[in-house]
């Protein structure tokens, strides 16, 4: 990631020198892009680097959130640095700012087709650490490291492709308006993905439930033990990139002392763990199943047992 920060730095400069000799606020605003992801892989490096650190008394469930907050600010960092310039340089465009002359136009074309090139390698090394890392791009874009990487290229390369036609057209027509409407497309792009990194961000840190699929998987595991009567209840929240959460209130068959409970709970979390390695945070509430029944039953309830649903926040 350092060679990469290295080389986005290096664009953003080559990108900036070009646009104002030029005069170009497409260029401009893809060097403010470059720029922004620059900064964004500093956030990402220091997301990498702390999310790693293991537990202690002030966050017995670990760093994992970490990736998430960093995130979060890199999606600030496209937003302010990257949609925000953009959407200037393409008014100020429009009521007159920029240049008519074309001079400089040639170089910051050949700038861009390297930024293309580069960008486009970036993107294709991401695409197969998603591959690598989870099979499948959903499963691979659960690292919002990785997420934010991913959607960094992918704008990086149409955000390039962009100002080298809206450019190419100013030199072709003429007319400034082809010039200023790639600055705003990439300003409206940039703030989408910003928005949905964001939004990404901000379900995770405020405690969004694991993978509906993993969810229904340890409730099928729960399900399935022998001594659990039934689930009334099971919770679970994404605590880190392999770390989830699991609290759940089981039911087990009646006539049991404490001992047999105790040991079929710490048999359940082991079977769990096992199982489903990220789940490396279990709770179990165990009560009696005749308990339930009772309650029920003084209640007027003669419906039976109903599990309720997992939940999470988003």
């Amino acid at each position: 990631m350092l060679v990469a920060l290295g080389a986005n730095l290096l664009i953003a400069v080559a990108k900036a020198v070009g646009g104002l000799f030029a005069g170009s606020p497409a260029l401009l605003s893809e060097a403010a892009h470059s720029v922004a992801d620059s900064v964004n892989e500093v956030f990402l490096l220091a997301a990498l680097r702390r999310s790693r650190r293991p537990a202690d008394r002030r966050h017995p469930f670990g760093y994992g959130k970490e990736r998430f907050f960093w995130s979060l600010l890199a999606a600030v960092g496209i937003f302010v640095m990257g949609g925000c310039f953009s959407f200037f340089q393409g008014f100020e465009a429009l009521q007159g700012g920029a240049k008519e002359s074309h001079e400089g136009y040639v170089a910051g074309l050949v700038v861009l087709a390297v930024a293309l090139v580069s960008e486009g390698v970036s993107l294709v090394r991401a695409l197969h650490q998603v591959h690598r890392q989870g099979g499948t791009a959903a499963q691979g874009l659960r690292d919002p490291a990785l997420r934010t990487v991913v959607a960094e290229d992918s704008t990086a390369v149409l955000g390039v492709v962009l100002a080298m036609v809206g450019m190419a057209l100013h030199m072709v027509t003429g007319n400034v308006v082809w010039e200023a409407s790639a600055s705003l497309a990439i300003g409206a792009l940039l703030v989408y993905v910003a928005y949905r990194l964001g939004r990404d961000a901000r379900d995770q840190l405020i405690g969004q439930a694991a993978d509906p699929e993993l969810s229904d998987h340890i409730r099928q595991l729960l399900e399935v033990q022998p001594e659990i009567d039934s689930v009334e209840e099971l919770l679970t929240m994404q605590l880190g990139l392999d770390s989830v959460l699991v609290a759940a209130r089981v039911d087990v068959m009646p006539g049991l002392d404490s001992e047999e409970v105790e040991e079929i709970s710490l048999r359940i979390r082991h079977s769990l763990m096992h199982a489903v390695p990220e789940a490396d945070q279990i709770f179990l509430d165990i009560t009696d199943a005749s308990i339930h029944a009772a309650g029920r039953r003084a209640n007027g309830d003669t419906t039976g047992p109903a599990a309720t649903g997992e939940r999470g926040g988003a």
